[in-house]
């Protein structure tokens, strides 16, 4: 693995590692982890969980998972591509990155936990350095 495929998997671990946190949320024996990203969010305490905000959270939570799994199936085959492949590829997926951060950022305010804006900008501009950084010429990316 180079190290280009190294950092990338790390970006991709910590966005697996977010998932497993949501899907903590699902059960009242796991959702301590949970509670403390939701007050530290600005969520008012006591955290009160029914059954939808579970399943919610945990679906989210699984979303994120497979996200992060799929990037991650994506950086590992990506030295295995031509340069002009592996521009398009991830020219795609920068785009679906940057909807998600786009839609997820702006609900978090409109909803009033606009601190949750601030962890995706920071999960986006080290994915945008990662970008900038891919193997065989990422500055050629917006020409491939």
């Amino acid at each position: 693995m180079n190290n280009w495929t190294t950092q990338m998997t790390i970006w991709c671990g910590g966005v697996i590692a977010f998932g497993l946190l949501l899907i903590s949320g699902a059960f009242a024996a796991t959702d301590g982890a949970m509670t403390l990203l939701l007050e530290g969010l600005g969520a008012e305490a006591p955290i009160i969980y029914d059954p939808l905000h579970r399943f919610s959270i945990a679906l989210m939570g699984a979303v994120s998972l497979g996200w992060g799994a799929t990037l991650l199936a994506v950086a590992r085959v990506t030295p295995d591509l031509s340069a002009p492949q592996a521009q398009k590829l991830w020219r795609m997926v920068t785009w679906s990155v940057l909807l998600w951060f786009v839609v997820d950022s702006a609900l978090s305010v409109a909803t009033g936990f606009w601190r949750n804006a601030i962890p995706n900008t920071v999960l986006l501009v080290w994915y945008l350095l990662l970008v900038a950084r891919l193997p065989g010429g990422a500055g050629q990316m917006a020409r491939a």
